[in-house]
């Protein structure tokens, strides 16, 4: 059975599809088990033993690409989030089994209809993703952690990066894509801070967060002695290999904080309130802490209408650094701290 699983958004998505692939290769002997990935994330699958190819595409791909994503055999298509023209691409390129929602109006496009509201946030993603099996007919078990897998090559080239900064190893990546994000200066006063008290500071981020971070804080001070810039310079496998070198990772409700997790490194996460971002349904499976300030669960971002605008800002620096500490010196499952 040839079966392709399907998450073409982002890093920490794809990430917490993992467990899916894991219980199918458990469940089904002899199983081909692929993923469709978006082109920026789908490096995080190399040398997973659970997945034995990974297919890309963009959203701007035509309609003729998207179709041949679904080809050479695809038995079974899981869509794991359900993506309209994806579903409408499988359907002409007739995969036999389809698992989607049937909660959709396009839900007709799939063969076999998986009726749970995601909305209620009452489980894990990655427990939502592996009950898609029961639509194959399986009955997974659910709660195992996503794992990623760094060659001997990428650790030891990671470690490199970290020669001469002393420990505890510390990433601090202030990118991500949240309506609601720490600021960029507290970021910086961050990595500072830790650095001040001896900690080895790494920073990460894309080339787009190199800018706009470069051109929000380090315009106003220099980065002291002592903390490693590496935004916009590390490919996605040369961040995993940073990270798995790291003790603690440091960064907002976003990708590397579940590549952390699933890599063994510890997590000191900050999450906005609105309920979309709930982590009962989106933490990061690992060791840490996750901030969330203590203030009412919102359903969307409202700006400055909002009472309590400045609800990230309510994890000050202090906050931060204090759970930094706390994690290195006990590095705990993963814990939900209200501020």
């Amino acid at each position: 059975m040839n079966v392709l699983i399907v998450r073409p958004d982002g890093i920490g998505d794809l990430i917490l599809s993992i467990p899916v692939a894991t219980e199918l290769r458990r469940l089904v002997p002899g199983v081909k088990i692929g993923f469709l990935a978006g082109p920026v994330a789908a490096p995080i699958l190399d040398r997973h033993p659970a997945v034995d190819y990974v297919r890309t595409i963009r959203w701007t791909d035509s309609l003729r690409t998207l179709r041949a994503a679904f080809s050479n055999g695809v038995d079974a298509a899981l869509f794991l989030k359900p993506f309209r023209r994806l579903m409408w691409a499988a359907f002409l390129e007739r995969v036999p089994i389809r698992v989607a929602t049937g909660f959709r109006w396009y839900s007709f496009l799939a063969n076999r209809r998986m009726y749970e509201h995601r909305s209620e946030f009452l489980k894990h993603e990655s427990e939502y993703n592996v009950e898609m099996l029961r639509r194959l007919g399986l009955h997974p078990q659910t709660g195992s952690r996503p794992t990623l897998v760094v060659s001997e090559e990428e650790r030891r080239d990671g470690g490199q990066r970290w020669e001469a900064i002393p420990r505890p190893r510390v990433v601090v990546h202030p990118g991500g894509h949240s309506a609601r994000r720490w600021k960029p200066r507290h970021f910086r006063d961050l990595a500072v801070e830790l650095a001040r008290r001896g900690y080895g500071i790494v920073l990460t981020g894309g080339e787009q967060e190199r800018r706009e971070f470069e051109h929000e804080v380090l315009s106003e001070m220099p980065l002291p002695a002592g903390i490693s810039n590496l935004m916009g310079r590390l490919s996605i496998r040369e961040l995993m290999g940073v990270i798995a070198t790291a003790d603690v990772v440091v960064s907002g409700a976003t990708g590397p904080a579940h590549m952390a997790a699933a890599l063994g490194t510890a997590v000191v996460s900050l999450f906005d309130p609105r309920r979309n971002n709930l982590p009962t349904r989106w933490r990061p499976l690992g060791t840490g802490l996750l901030l969330r300030p203590d203030v009412p669960t919102c359903e969307k971002c409202l700006g400055t209408t909002c009472p309590f605008w400045d609800c990230l800002d309510r994890l000050t620096v202090g906050h931060v650094a204090a759970a930094v500490r706390q994690t290195v010196e006990d590095p705990s499952p993963l814990t939900v701290l209200h501020i």
